[in-house]
């Protein structure tokens, strides 16, 4: 389980473009959280969220920056048309391709899609099981 996870980003009105597209396609919603940064969530009340934000954290270690250690962020669809609408609203708000919609060799009953963010982090929306083979 998540509780919380945080990227930090370069320029906050790009990142806000591209979460907002990724939360609409999602069915989840983004709500500011002070003036550099904002969340991604199911609600503005619960847990897990995503923090994203300009700000340095005080736990990075030193020469760390926006995009320079790559995250990996997997968001549950639930099911191929979220995926699919995940993904074209990421390119359409500026994320670039890392993975068309599709199943994955050796991942059994699973459909998903890769896109980078504007920093360069590989943000993946996918469903598991009956949801993913149409069952």
């Amino acid at each position: 389980m998540i509780d919380h996870t945080g990227i930090v980003v370069s320029d906050l009105a790009a990142a806000r473009r591209f979460y907002d597209a990724v939360a609409g396609a999602l069915d989840l919603l983004t709500v500011d959280n002070g003036p550099g940064a904002f969340l991604m969530a199911r609600s503005v009340r619960e847990y897990p969220y995503l923090w994203i934000g300009t700000l340095r954290p005080s736990y990075w270690a030193e020469g760390s920056r926006a995009g320079l250690n790559q995250m990996h962020l997997a968001f549950a669809a639930r099911d191929k048309a979220q995926v699919d609408a995940f993904y074209h609203a990421a390119l359409a708000a500026g994320g670039r391709d890392n993975g068309p919609p599709g199943p994955r060799a050796g991942a059994g009953d699973y459909y998903g899609a890769f896109v980078l963010d504007p920093d360069g982090n590989n943000i993946e929306a996918c469903c598991r099981g009956a949801a993913a083979t149409g069952g």
